[in-house]
């Protein structure tokens, strides 16, 4: 307060003093203001920069709910995870939304405690309920988080899992297969290498020596069947895998089949039986034979792997299907040991003998029934099986009964004789830089021509083509230091057109036939050759009266 005894001039100076102080207030409370303003819109930037990070988070779930477990906060990757969208999340209840009824009260107890005591529950790997009722696999952290103006709320961050066990999944069977393809690899090579040191004793006798000789092929055939599964499996994987549809009966080809595996099949003991179910006239369809022959063999090689007693039957029918379209259901029954209920989709996956019980264990690398499932898709089929254990097994498998063709005269293709006096004026030239394999290619030629030449490079071929132009076949490696056999073969087809020229790979992998025919060669042969093969696919060019005939089941790669 003012004193009126005051001069005026000291009246003047308080006043003065006041308006000052009243500015300095002043300033002081907007400045407050000001300051209060900026932190209000740092706090709402701050807030919108948390909502836009957590909504936009790729692979992570948020959510966010009131402590009586109402949801309050769903992004976008909660929305993909558990199928609901935001709008029909919020407001719904936690335990009502995503909590398996087991699960239920012990999460309404969690919430509870971490509200009382404010205390995080540890993280935790949970199975949750997904819209359509599935289950997920989470990895799931929770707090209680105080918002400003608002109080506490329960945050939910989970990650799905599904893929992360998938890979670990994946790991441990490729694990598994690669200890199961050592097992497989290594046995058969004990046989040939075994049986191999066997016949270096001079004390054998001829039987004893044929026996082990069979025993040999016996397991380099298993072996090579090994190789030949992990390449289909690469080619159907990497899409390489190609159809050849053509006219086929599948009488004659369940016959072929019948006819040779009846021998082994009544060599156990088991009793086997084949049921047509159409007249030959009527048993043609449009289909991959050489893929139908390899399903209907390894399905039967798999019945007989599987059977110690009983009987092997395999056939087809003709089934009307809803879009009144027809096909073939083909079956194959045993009487063997059977497969759990719960194998029943994993006996198709790749790898999964290696994962079976001791019980299930054969000897194979756990791929065939995954090709043959492969095989039976790509020909616009299902395959399924019925099985109880101790009792038997049944595969059924459909395809398309895709043809109008009828009254078809059926003529059976044999296999060729093989005349070596038709071929002791070729004059040979093999192209090969492995030693054993330069032998063997020369000791299965050496009857049916009349010179041969050897060269061990790209270069050396070209060299001998130049200064041999009457040479009539060349046995050409594809992979040679130096020139591989491609490029020798198209430097020696600029300037001689018309000599032979068979491919002969160890590769196998991607479109090898495709590939030597593009570079000039007239056939191709996979290693190991087999001498009544190579003889003839030589006879293919050299006597044209010849039937060619090359066997689906000694090609079959189960």
């Amino acid at each position: 307060m003012i004193e009126m005894d005051k001069s005026n001039e000291e009246l003047i100076k308080e006043l003065q003093e006041l308006r000052h102080e009243n500015r300095v207030l002043k300033a002081l409370y907007e400045k407050d203001l000001q300051e209060r303003h900026l932190i209000e819109a740092d706090l709402r930037q701050s807030e919108a920069r948390f909502r836009h990070l957590f909504q936009d988070i790729e692979n992570i779930s948020v959510q966010g709910y009131c402590l009586d477990g109402t949801t309050q906060y769903w992004n976008r990757a909660s929305e993909k995870l558990y199928g609901y969208s935001a709008r029909e999340a919020i407001g719904q209840n936690l335990v009502d939304l995503i909590i398996p009824l087991e699960m239920k009260e012990l999460v309404k107890e969690s919430i509870q405690e971490m509200a009382l005591t404010g205390q995080p529950i540890p993280a935790s790997e949970l199975s949750l309920v997904r819209k359509d009722g599935s289950r997920v696999s989470v990895f799931s952290s929770h707090a209680i988080v105080n918002i400003p103006g608002q109080g506490p709320e329960l945050f939910c961050i989970d990650m799905d899992l599904t893929k992360l066990k998938q890979a670990e999944e994946s790991d441990r069977l490729k694990s598994a297969f690669l200890a199961n393809m050592s097992h497989e690899i290594r046995t058969p090579m004990n046989g040939i290498l075994g049986f191999a040191d066997l016949l270096k004793s001079q004390q054998l006798t001829g039987d004893q020596q044929q026996e082990y000789i069979q025993i040999i092929e016996q397991s380099g055939v298993r072996m090579l069947n090994i190789l030949n599964d992990i390449i289909d499996i690469s080619r159907i994987e990497a899409g390489h895998m190609k159809l050849e549809i053509i006219e086929s009966n599948i009488n004659e080809q369940c016959d072929y089949i019948y006819t040779f595996f009846k021998p082994e099949v009544e060599e156990k003991g088991l009793k086997f039986s084949l049921k047509n179910s159409l007249p030959t006239q009527e048993a043609f369809i449009n289909t991959d034979r050489e893929k139908l022959f390899a399903i209907l063999t390894n399905l039967v090689k798999n019945a007989i792997k599987y059977t110690q007693a009983g009987s092997i039957e395999f056939g087809y029918i003709l089934k009307d299907t809803p879009t009144q379209l027809k096909e073939l259901q083909f079956y194959v029954k045993d009487t063997g040991i059977g497969i759990p209920k719960d194998r029943f989709e994993a006996i198709f996956k790749r790898f999964i003998q290696s994962d079976m019980d001791n019980k299930m264990a054969h000897q194979g690398a756990g791929l065939g029934l995954s090709i043959t499932k492969a095989y039976v898709e790509m020909l616009g089929g299902q395959i399924e099986v019925e099985s109880k254990e101790g009792i038997g097994s049944t595969f059924y498998f459909t395809l398309p009964y895709n043809t109008n063709q009828t009254n078809k005269t059926i003529q059976k293709d044999l296999p060729p004789e093989i005349n070596e006096n038709l071929f002791k004026k070729l004059k040979i030239l093999i192209v090969e830089d492995d030693k054993i394999s330069k032998m063997l290619i020369d000791l299965t030629v050496n009857k049916i021509g009349r010179e041969i030449l050897k060269a061990g490079t790209g270069l050396e071929a070209i060299e001998a083509c130049r200064n041999n132009p009457d040479i009539d076949l060349i046995l050409m490696d594809m992979q040679m230091p130096e020139m591989n056999g491609y490029e020798a073969t198209r430097q020696i087809r600029q300037f001689n057109s018309e000599v032979i020229i068979i491919a002969q790979t160890a590769n196998g992998l991607n479109n090898d036939r495709e590939k030597t025919i593009a570079a000039g060669c007239n056939d191709y042969i996979p290693k190991p050759i087999n001498k009544t093969e190579l003889h003839t696919l030589i006879q293919k060019y050299f006597n044209n009266s010849c039937n060619y005939y090359e066997s689906a089941i000694q090609h079959s790669n189960f």
